[in-house]
């Protein structure tokens, strides 16, 4: 199996994934979108940020155990030292071209005080959060909205 380390060096158009922790959704969808594009030679990057990450406060390791794993198993390794969740910063938003919250359901709602003026601007996925969906699930989710989301990137690039 082919290893691809996902790094942060690529140039371009910034898709800015965003979920509450900063530690398994958005970073999966971060390190799979950046293979795929580097696979689909898109020179659109992503990055990941926690909306709320005070409510990570039980995160003891940099990245879930489920998002690792789910990404080994397509041969995909982040370049080293995995860093820790970050809070999303108000550049953060100004710098995404795109801006991606991982469940509406959940998110939407955190973004309304602290950020209403990017609110406008962001999309909402439909993948919830362990216990209302299975990791696994979640997974095999986010992978369908990540590859859909890659075709119409190339669609709108061609």
């Amino acid at each position: 199996m082919r290893v691809h380390r996902v790094k942060n060096e690529m140039t371009g158009p910034i898709l800015l994934f965003l979920c509450t922790g900063n530690y398994y959704r958005s970073r999966f969808v971060e390190a799979l979108f950046n293979h795929y594009t580097t696979q689909a030679t898109l020179t659109w990057r992503a990055e990941s940020r926690a909306i709320a990450l005070e409510l990570g406060v039980n995160n003891r390791v940099p990245i879930s155990r489920a998002a690792l794993a789910a990404l080994a198993r397509r041969g995909i390794t982040l370049a080293e030292p995995v860093r820790f969740p970050q809070q999303v910063r108000e550049e953060d938003f100004a710098l995404a071209r795109r801006i991606m919250a991982l469940d509406e359901t959940e998110h939407r709602p955190l973004l309304v005080q602290p950020v209403p003026q990017w609110l406008a601007r962001t999309e909402f996925w439909q993948v919830p959060d362990v216990p209302h969906l299975s990791a696994a699930d979640a997974i095999v989710l986010m992978g369908t909205y990540v590859q859909s989301l890659i075709r119409t990137l190339s669609d709108t690039c061609t």
